[in-house]
């Protein structure tokens, strides 16, 4: 008997799960998008507290500010405007 089975990758012969891959995408682009900006915030909140004489404190109340905001204006665009 002949073998029909694929001759190539085993990643060749499944079908391509779609909505899991753009869950998995959607995923991904958030987690680098807020991760982007609480790490942009965390150096502003630094360079506010080491070279001011502002102090922890006021730098931790900014870094707060900061991430909040960019939240806010980072958030998921309404879809009739996407």
């Amino acid at each position: 008997m002949a073998d029909h089975s694929p001759a190539g990758p085993v990643e060749m012969g499944a079908p391509m799960d779609y909505p899991e891959h753009e869950k998995t995408y959607r995923l991904f682009l958030g987690l680098t998008k807020y991760g982007t900006l609480h790490v942009v915030a965390l150096m502003i909140a630094m360079a506010f507290g080491y070279f001011t004489s502002a102090g922890f404190f006021s730098a931790l109340i900014l870094f707060i500010i900061i991430s909040l905001v960019g939240i806010y204006l980072l958030r998921r665009a309404p879809e009739h405007v996407a």
